[in-house]
């Protein structure tokens, strides 16, 4: 009887040491997914598939109502159409090659200035490297390169309103695919992939894009609307706006939007998108009420344009600075970017005597400037922003110009040399005629209004 109460005894304590043994090794095999379920925050994921359809709302149809209402009735298909085709286009090129050269860190080196500081390989083309597992912090790489993505579609779709109304559909098509290329997708990496990054290294502060999206997209639609030279019959022959409605709804869905743009750069759901969102907020109406009022004194009557324009400064300044300064810096860049953009937009525009069409350079690259530089005073925590770690004002500022300086430069030649090789090989615009019947019908055999 005892050797079998043993016998009964041992098997049950052998079958608790299996299941134990079974337990542990289990547990061993889980750990891949326990460790992907701890790593991955849903709240910061929901939030950024959030800002991620914001971000391209601003695009389609924030920009094209946005721009569509100040071209003539004649063209406003023909702007809606470029939008979407830049939408798609970017998209694809985003996948192929974009994506990889923007943020492949190969061969980068904290302070090692190499090709590999300007920009990023071919390792991940086709998005390759990436799968449903993929990570990018504490959200999933796809949602991280579909936000990303939606900053390449805006940017090169912003220098549309300097050429407006007279570009060939497809040399626009072809020259926004090498410029994509050679300005924009450098710049995304010479600022934002991290240590051993041109622009990255020198200390730039560039919270959402005042360098990377709107001074390579406004100083681009200065050198395109030069080259191409002006309308027919500008300045002399009246050109206004054929449906402000238009461009004070794109100009609010742009407003909105711009949460995604800037909150969304945090890439988390946290304290710095939430400071994001209300700097971004504040700048904007500032800007715009700045505007309004200047335009009151200095031309007897506030507009519907005017004020929509403001509030586009204010919403371009912030951009680089949403992520360090407070509210009393956003304050002070929302007053100077209404100011300054109203001013280039106007003065500057008529003394220089260029034809950019629906003011992409007064607007985004001087707002641009103006927000990225000023970006190096307002961080200071003695204005409330997040500080400037070892550095002073005056060196931020020296670092901010610098950054600046170089962004106006890199693609102000590059994309000069683009559009000449262009205009060589197929020619940048369409004959008088076409431009005198209108982009709508001439180019794509439509008409938006009877």
């Amino acid at each position: 009887m005892n050797s079998k109460l043993k016998n009964i005894f041992g098997f049950k304590n052998s079958i608790k040491k299996i299941s134990v043994y079974g337990a542990i090794i289990s547990m061993v095999a889980l750990l891949p997914s326990i460790a992907f379920a701890q790593e991955l925050d849903t709240g910061d994921t929901a939030w950024m598939i959030t800002a991620t359809v914001l971000v391209l709302m601003m695009t389609i149809p924030g920009l094209s109502l946005f721009y569509a209402g100040m071209v003539r009735s004649k063209n406003v298909l023909s702007v809606f159409m470029q939008c979407f085709a830049i939408t798609g286009l970017m998209t694809i090129l985003w996948v192929v090659f974009g994506y990889s050269m923007a943020f492949d860190t190969t061969g980068m080196e904290a302070g090692v200035v190499n090709m590999s500081s300007i920009v990023g390989g071919l390792g991940n083309a086709f998005m390759s490297e990436i799968t449903f597992d993929s990570m990018s912090g504490t959200i999933p790489e796809s949602v991280f390169a579909t936000f990303q993505m939606t900053f390449a579609i805006i940017t090169p779709a912003l220098i549309v309103g300097a050429f407006a109304e007279r570009m060939k559909f497809s040399s626009m098509l072809v020259f926004m695919t090498a410029w994509f290329a050679i300005c924009y997708v450098p710049m995304v990496h010479m600022v934002w992939s991290g240590d051993g990054a041109l622009l990255w290294d020198w200390g730039v502060l560039d919270f959402a894009g005042g360098t990377v999206v709107h001074i390579n997209a406004g100083i681009a639609g200065l050198v395109a609307c030069i080259m191409l030279g002006k309308r027919k019959g500008y300045p002399t022959m009246a050109m206004p706006p054929h449906n402000l409605t238009y461009t004070i709804i794109g100009a609010a869905l742009l407003w909105v939007g711009w949460f995604g743009f800037n909150a969304g750069s945090a890439v988390s759901a946290g304290t710095g998108a939430g400071m994001a969102m209300l700097v971004t907020q504040v700048a904007t109406a500032t800007a715009a009420i700045t505007w309004m009022i200047v335009e009151w004194i200095t031309h007897g009557k506030p507009s519907v344009l005017g004020i929509a324009s403001g509030a586009v400064a204010g919403l371009v300044a912030i951009t680089p600075a949403s992520g360090t300064v407070g509210p009393e810096g956003a304050l002070y860049i929302g007053i100077a970017a209404g100011i300054c953009c109203f001013f280039a937009a106007t003065s500057l525009k008529r003394a220089m005597g260029y034809d950019d069409s629906l003011d992409v350079f007064g607007v985004h690259a001087i707002g641009g400037i103006v927000g990225a530089i000023l970006t190096g005073i307002f961080t200071a925590a003695s204005f409330g922003g997040s500080g400037l770690g070892d550095n002073s004002i005056g060196l931020q500022l020296w670092i901010q110009t610098k950054g600046v300086l170089f962004t106006i430069f890199y693609t102000g030649i590059f994309t000069a040399i683009i559009l000449k090789i262009v205009d060589m090989t197929m020619g940048l615009r369409v004959n008088e005629e076409d431009e005198h019947l209108g982009l709508d019908l001439a180019a794509h055999d439509e008409r938006g209004y009877a």
